[in-house]
């Protein structure tokens, strides 16, 4: 029997964590998933419905060209019927290289230079240029000095060689490679006759001067381990040498390695030792003089391409020429007028979902998750595409509620253009206004993986296993309890980043301080960025040590840096700690076990065991990155990848250790009853009751179950991990060090991707953190968050330029009093009236 033709009918979903899932959805209509994370919302919707969708498409491609795509696994699914092309629209960090912008993402780029070229102003004399000549990207438009980066590159002598008092043998040059290749390099200059043993200041400047920044390659005789003195005999008689060595020079191999290097850690390595400056020719601006010499309302197209898009939308209107009959309209106002209404619709689309405040020279990787996917939902509002199915990944996160109104009414424009949408969601606010509700759960993990309900939002109401029934349905939260006291104050003055601008502002202490504001309003500017840059040169703390980003491009040619001052407060901080969002995994042989640092305490429990005792196993032994302890056919990774050439890629489990990534020995060594394989399986919660009685092992693990991630297996890899998810791991782990107070936590949007109930237990930490004489400050968009807040900073009025500046500060009681608040309106239901908070403390605050 066939699906009709209003509905998507799915049977024997098992993807991941799903149970044998049958399930009948709507077409045409706003499908939201929800449920606890770590249920199997995305296993449905991504992994099951998106991913078969996919394989269909694929199935019409030719082998050839599916090569070259990067396609997804195949779902495990009995049956899909009814399901139309998909289109994915995921939370996915921004393009790798920083010649992709938002200009050239959305064609806004290509209208821009179509414009300056038929209807741009020309210096007197001077041929019309092409629209490619308007490109940064193309051999005929990017400046020929920087090759259309804006930035130069020079690997400097301080930074190859930091420590002038060390000789080359006791490797003063950093910059080169360590191990054997560095020792390589060093026995090629001891052949070449010179001084590896003398300190780096007393050799003469040619020879440096050679050493660091020659382009010549000699390759000559290296004699391995031979003193100068014996070299110098070996070369007088002719001995065989070890082998042939070439020479490279210390800029030369720096540039090379970041240039042709496929590894990112040899890449961020090298970029270490670069500097960038503005590029002296195009002064920063990417474009050849002629493309430069072009105006447009006054402006030349790099200028042009810096204004917001809202700044840009306001010149264009005051550019267009009037309506006049067609006699009057000479060529190029007719082409200017034509190319400005395609601009002004492009635009509008971006500036409807709130993004009007971003630059078309805004770099793609600078974009957050966020915003990237709705400047990706702008291009598919503009396509006018028909009767298919968009699976969005939270379009909310990122977005303050005024912002979520506009996104929804752009999703309505969609579903009206005949598409449907499913969406993974925990919004509230989107999830009353779905056409349908899909709940998985009840939990998280091997206990999630079931539909609780199917249907419109109001029949959940009586399902009594729901955890979204509670959040949904409440008429109001009234806040519980009074907000504290500050305990002191921590004042920031002529702070300046971004387009935070000489902002005065002064932080609580003791309190929990969420900074609200509508996106791009400053609040990461202040939080993660300013705050933490201020307060780091006088507070003797650390950030937790995150993944830095590595990219195609060396590092900014003028790093952004805060201006301002910590102005009183600073010593009642003892300690800084940044939780932020960046990837906490460089490879999958790191995981949830390894990076808490409880898998110590559980390879020592191993190596106690009478059977490991008298096979003298130690506590390594049962690491899978120690060869004695790890299988020898997969090394410890625990599958093996079958390459099918015009399919995608199969990872099936290692044949010899079927997954388990040990050797068989090691295997064998059992603690009450399980192997070490066996316990990396466990999930948070199950291991907190299989080490019930370890202290050292149990508090990590109730810390990680408590803040929400009670589903997520030990041995699961950290590269695995959502921004989300990886957030809460790195709080966790700060959350084990035993705190005396004083501690000043930081804190960029913690709910990303949390469902209301994983949100409560947060907050629960972090109130925790509170009571224990520290202060935390948040940036959120979550307004029960906020409704929990002692204190509330509030940005705006609006996003960029017109914001970064204090719209209102107090109690949440204080904010909702506020009329140039655009929280107070989304805040005021949560919060139950009380009267105005003590005189003064306002005033202080601002």
């Amino acid at each position: 029997m066939r699906a009709p033709a209003d509905r998507v009918r799915i049977r024997g979903a098992r993807t991941h964590n799903l149970r044998n899932v049958d399930l009948d959805l709507p077409r045409d209509a706003l499908v939201v998933f929800t449920g606890i994370s770590g249920s199997g919302k995305s296993s449905l919707a991504f992994g099951t419905l998106y991913a078969e969708a996919q394989r269909r498409y694929f199935e019409s491609v030719s082998p050839y060209a599916r090569r070259l795509i990067d396609q997804i696994a195949v779902p495990d699914v009995d049956s899909i019927e009814g399901l139309p092309p998909a289109v994915a629209l995921q939370q996915h960090s921004g393009a790798a290289s920083a010649r992709s912008t938002l200009g050239s993402v959305t064609t806004v780029a290509n209208l821009l230079r179509m414009l300056y070229s038929r209807a741009g102003d020309y210096p007197r004399g001077q041929p019309m240029l092409h629209a490619e000549d308007f490109s940064a990207n193309t051999p005929q438009g990017a400046c020929s000095h920087c090759h259309g980066l804006g930035r130069v590159y020079e690997v400097t002598e301080a930074a190859m060689v930091p420590d002038t008092s060390l000789s080359i043998r006791d490797r003063a040059i950093v910059a080169w490679p360590p191990a054997w290749h560095g020792q390589n390099l060093r026995d090629i200059l001891v052949t070449l006759g010179h001084d590896v043993d003398s300190p780096w200041c007393k050799l003469p400047k040619k020879t440096r001067d050679w050493i660091l920044y020659t382009d010549e390659q000699p390759t000559v005789p290296v004699y391995a381990g031979f003193t100068p003195a014996e070299t110098r005999r070996a070369l007088r008689r002719k001995m065989e040498p070890s082998y042939m060595g070439t020479f490279t020079g210390v800029r030369r191999h720096v540039l090379q390695s970041f240039r042709t290097s496929h590894s990112a850690l040899m890449k961020k390595r090298a970029a270490r030792f670069m500097s960038a400056s503005a590029c002296p020719v195009c002064h920063g601006r990417r474009l050849q003089a002629a493309a430069l010499g072009v105006t447009f309302a006054g402006l030349d197209i790099f200028a042009f391409g810096e204004l917001s898009l809202n700044d840009l939308s306001s010149r264009l209107r005051r550019s267009r020429s009037p309506a006049r009959s067609a006699p009057d309209v000479d060529e190029k106002r007719l082409v200017a007028n034509r190319i400005i209404d395609s601009l002004l619709d492009r635009i509008a689309t971006l500036q409807r979902l709130g993004l009007g405040y971003l630059a078309p020279n805004r770099a793609t990787p600078s974009l957050s998750p966020g915003e990237l996917q709705r400047v990706r939902l702008g291009t598919q509002l503009r396509s006018n595409l028909f009767g298919v199915v968009y699976v969005l990944d939270e379009p909310t996160a990122g977005l303050h509620p005024a912002d979520t109104e506009a996104l929804l009414d752009s999703l309505q424009q969609l579903k009206d253009a005949g598409n449907s949408l499913f969406v993974i969601e925990h919004d509230l606010e989107v999830m009353r206004r779905a056409d349908w509700l899909v709940e998985v759960g009840p939990g998280a993990g091997q206990d999630g993986g079931r539909v609780l309900y199917s249907g419109p939002p109001g029949g959940l109401r009586a399902v009594a296993d729901s955890a979204t029934r509670p959040y949904l349905f409440a008429p109001t939260v009234p806040m519980a309890r009074t907000p504290r006291p500050p305990q002191g104050w921590l004042k920031l003055k002529n702070v300046t980043r971004n387009n935070l601008h000489r902002l005065d502002v002064a932080i609580p202490l003791r309190v929990l301080t969420v900074v609200t504001g509508v996106s791009g309003a400053g609040k990461s500017s202040l939080v993660s960025a300013a705050l933490p840059e201020l307060l780091a040169e006088r507070v003797a703390g650390q950030k937790v040590p995150t993944q830095e980003e590595v990219t195609d491009e060396p590092p900014a040619a003028t790093p952004d840096l805060t201006q301002g001052m910590i102005d009183d407060g600073a010593d009642a901080v003892q300690r800084l700690v940044a939780v932020d969002q960046k990837p906490i995994g460089r490879t999958p042989r790191s995981n949830l076990a390894t990076y808490t640092g409880l898998f110590d305490a559980v390879r020592r429990l191993f190596a106690a065991t009478p059977a490991a005792k008298s096979r003298r196993y130690s506590a390594g032994r049962f690491s899978f990155n120690v060869e004695a302890g790890r299988c020898s056919g997969c090394a410890g990774e625990g599958f093996v990848t079958i390459e099918l050439l015009f399919m995608p890629s199969v990872y099936a489990p290692c044949p010899v250790c079927h997954g388990a990534r040990y050797n068989p020995e090691t295997l064998k060594i059992r603690f009450q009853d399980r192997n070490i394989a066996e316990v990396l399986a466990l999930s948070v919660d199950e291991a907190c009751r299989f080490f019930e009685g370890f202290p050292a092992i149990q508090r990590p693990l109730q810390l990680l179950q408590d803040i929400g991630l009670g589903y997520v297996s030990l041995g699961q890899p950290t590269t695995e991990f959502s921004g989300g998810e990886a957030q809460r791991v790195k709080l966790a782990t700060e959350l084990q060090r035993l705190s005396r107070g004083g501690t000043l936590y930081v804190i960029d949007e913690p709910t990303a991707g949390l469902h209301p109930a994983d949100i409560d237990k947060l907050m629960r930490q972090l109130q925790a953190l509170i009571d224990a004489g520290n202060t935390v400050v948040v940036a959120e968009h979550d307004m029960r968050v906020a409704a929990e807040a002692d204190w509330i900073i509030d940005l705006g009025p609006e996003a960029g330029d017109a914001g970064g500046t204090v719209v209102a500060v107090g109690t949440p009681q204080d904010i909702v009093r506020q009329p140039l608040s655009r929280t107070a309106r989304y805040l005021a239901p949560l919060i139950a009236l009380a009267p105005p908070s003590v005189p003064g403390r306002t005033a202080i605050g601002r």
